[in-house]
């Protein structure tokens, strides 16, 4: 008779049943650590828009104008609308929220693959003051910084 090779469906229904354990978990902590990544690109990004935005001023006397059509507010023209800024898919929409003679307040608001991220929107104003919006419970903005 002769030596049987390979595995027989026991065998291999063990190994499927090991891979997907795994997998269970290991595949939610790589989406996670990968929202973490875009969230630190987007905050590096914010950075950037608010270093673009006092440049606005130092130009202009004051930072009302930099929105779409010379507007106060929504989409910035002085800067990319979205992040990551060098291209790709959108994570998050960049915005101004508010902005005045004197201050501003703009967002980094989280979309497509990045909208359920539990940190919600980034903040940042002129005085360097950063924030979270909308964040889920338990969520700290030292955390999503």
């Amino acid at each position: 008779m002769k030596k049987q090779q390979g595995f027989n469906l026991v065998e291999l229904m063990i190994v499927v049943a090991i891979v997907g354990i795994i997998v269970a978990f290991a595949y939610p902590s790589y989406q996670e650590q990968t929202r973490k990544t875009r969230r630190a690109d987007c905050s590096g990004a914010l950075a950037s828009f608010a270093s673009t935005m006092e440049r606005y001023y130092t130009v202009n006397n004051t930072y009302a104008g930099a929105g779409a059509a010379g507007g106060d507010t929504g989409t910035p023209t002085i800067f990319a609308a979205s992040c990551p800024v060098d291209g790709g898919a959108a994570t998050y929409d960049l915005t101004i929220e508010a902005a005045n003679a004197s201050t501003f307040e703009i967002r980094a608001t989280p979309v497509g693959v990045q909208a359920n991220d539990k940190c919600g929107t980034l903040t940042l104003t002129n005085t360097g003051l950063k924030g979270i919006t909308g964040a889920a419970t338990g969520m700290t903005r030292d955390k999503c910084w």
